[in-house]
């Protein structure tokens, strides 16, 4: 395989060998995009870790790899990878069942603190050779150059994995944006069901007379910044179009909270991401023989890659820019799942909310992606102190506003004239993914389009015409006759008279599969043995059967007929 699909050369690293003819590199505008994405990978990253059970700095390290390495390598320029929700549910399952296992076979005499320690490093050191495992798989797909099968996807469904998406992220911000705990049940909420049967609550609480709680000052803090996000491209002078709406709403939103002091929740970073880093260990040896890693190293190598090159194919729906290298994609992700492993991170995907917000922010090259990781780690290791004093209403409230924009009316409104199955498989994706998670999302949504797909190439019209003493019948057959259509057509070979000559006109149909060739031989015999006679193309109609024999249909003027004692098969009649 050429360099160019598994990652870049020297010559083709850099932004101009990425660029299609007309498309414009613009570096001031890839700083300030790179600024937003990063204002939106911070509170993702630590949402994700926080979801999943393990320290911020796991997560952050992940953002910081997707963004300096395979911000480099990648094959979808515009798209910015790190720690995904997709995943978190399967690497929590992961650690809890790592967990289970250790103290399974723990022995006596530790104390339950001790024990819990241990427990909880074994955990993490399986995660960690797991996701090596799953990053070396997905390297080793892209050398296979297996990306390429996640093109094949319905712009329906990419375009309601977008929607669904969008809606998960608008209302579980939405409670961010209010410094509300979401619980259901007394557990914190989960699923888009509950985070927006919880959205009532959280409204209430901001007009309540309780003066414990300052929800009503996140909300507005949260509303500064909304507002900033939908006013600033209306009234920008041409002078300082440069900068984002979100960077600004979100400068705004914490000069507003800090001058008036206003008591709401701040971001928290870790002190030290060294702190949580968990290298390779002996226990690496002991792992290898793992039936837990193995099988979660190809759920995640499976879901991460899934998740990445649909994203990927969305993102090229959003941009006019380079379109996706999908195998050189699938590499890079493998190389930076191998190195989130190495360091005990969580394993990354490429995410759609930081690059719908790379994208919408003006990006123009792959410089965007790198510089965002390069400020994650600057200001996670040299500077922490000054993200503390950014709102996390804020940052919900750009995160509300970007899930806002993936749900595309515009979208929606296309999709409902030019095609309303189409339509019916957008909302069938965008609802799935909304009422359980992501990736059963996407497969109701391919699934859909697959039988779509297969009914509408297998549409076969049949016209039978007996004559009036029903010594002769014509049955036309016309499309494809494929197994879906055997009882239709076994119908109306019921229909012939007993004794009749039965015609079969097969001069429109495109093709014929094995079940209904088979329909046919055998209807022939029977017909053959009570006196009638079946007049066929045989030729022909193998020429549907077998195409790559003949492409025009194996046409042929002389007709078969059958009769008692010499029905043949078309297959040895043409070989």
């Amino acid at each position: 395989m050429s360099a160019s699909e598994t990652g870049p050369t020297p010559s083709d690293s850099g932004d101009k060998a990425d660029q299609p003819r007309g498309h414009q590199v613009n570096f001031k505008a890839d700083v300030m995009s790179s600024l937003v994405v990063f204002l939106v990978a911070l509170p993702l990253c630590n949402g994700i870790a926080v979801a999943v059970g393990v320290s911020p700095a796991r997560a952050l390290i992940t953002g910081i790899i997707g963004g300096l390495i395979v911000g480099i390598f990648s094959g979808s320029p515009f798209q910015v990878s790190g720690p995904a929700a997709g995943l978190f549910v399967i690497v929590a399952d992961l650690l809890a069942n790592g967990r289970n296992e250790f103290l399974s076979r723990a022995g006596t005499g530790l104390d339950e603190a001790s024990l819990e320690a241990d427990a909880t490093a074994y955990s993490l050191a399986l995660m960690g050779f797991t996701v090596v495992l799953a990053g070396l798989m997905q390297m080793l797909a892209g050398r296979l150059r297996l990306g390429q099968w996640f093109r094949a996807v319905s712009p329906a469904v990419i375009k309601g994995m977008l929607a669904g998406i969008g809606i998960l992220i608008l209302v579980s911000q939405f409670h961010v944006m209010l410094d509300h705990k979401a619980l259901w049940h007394g557990e914190k909420a989960h699923g888009g069901l509950q985070y927006i049967a919880t959205i009532p609550e959280a409204v209430l609480k901001c007009f309540s007379g309780d003066t414990s709680t300052n929800h009503h000052l996140a909300a507005l803090t949260g509303i500064i910044a909304m507002i900033c996000f939908v006013v600033w491209p209306l009234i920008v002078p041409r002078q300082i179009r440069f900068l984002p709406a979100a960077l600004v709403g979100i400068l705004v939103a914490t000069a507003f909270a800090t001058i008036t002091q206003l008591p709401v929740q701040r971001l928290e970073v870790p002190e030290n991401l060294l702190n949580e880093v968990t290298l390779p260990s002996a226990l690496w040896g002991e792992l290898l023989f793992s039936s837990l890693v193995w099988t979660g190293a190809m759920v995640i190598a499976l879901v991460a890659s899934a998740e990445t090159l649909l994203c990927a194919t969305a993102v090229d729906q959003m941009h006019q820019g380079p379109r996706t290298k999908y195998d050189q994609e699938l590499f890079a992700q493998g190389v930076g799942n191998t190195l989130c492993g190495l360091l005990g991170a969580l394993p990354m995907t490429g995410v759609i909310v930081r690059s719908s917000a790379n994208v919408n922010s003006g990006a123009t090259s792959r410089a965007s992606t790198i510089l965002h990781g390069a400020w994650l780690l600057l200001f996670v290791v040299a500077i922490p102190f000054v993200l503390t004093y950014i709102p996390r209403s804020a940052l919900g409230a750009l995160l509300v506003y970007t899930g806002y924009k993936l749900v595309n009316f515009k979208a929606i409104r296309e999709l409902w004239t030019t095609s309303r199955s189409e339509a019916g498989i957008y909302f069938a994706t965008v609802a799935t993914i909304v009422c359980t998670d992501l990736l059963v999302g996407v497969i109701v949504g391919i699934s859909l389009s697959a039988i779509k797909l297969l009914l509408r190439f297998s549409n076969l019209e049949t016209e039978l015409s007996i004559s009036e003493d029903g010594t002769e019948s014509v049955l036309k057959l016309t499309g494809a006759a494929t197994f879906i259509n055997l009882p239709n057509l076994a119908q109306e070979l019921e229909k012939v008279p007993t004794r009749s000559e039965l015609h079969v006109d097969c001069e429109q149909l495109r093709y014929i599969d094995h079940a209904c060739l088979d329909l046919l031989m055998n209807w022939a015999s029977q017909h053959s043995n009570i006196g009638g006679r079946l007049i066929l193309d045989w030729d022909r109609l193998h020429g549907r059967f077998d195409s790559s024999r003949d492409g025009d249909g194996a046409r042929s003027d002389d007709s078969a007929e059958v009769t008692a004692g010499n029905v043949s098969n078309p297959e040895e009649s043409t070989s």
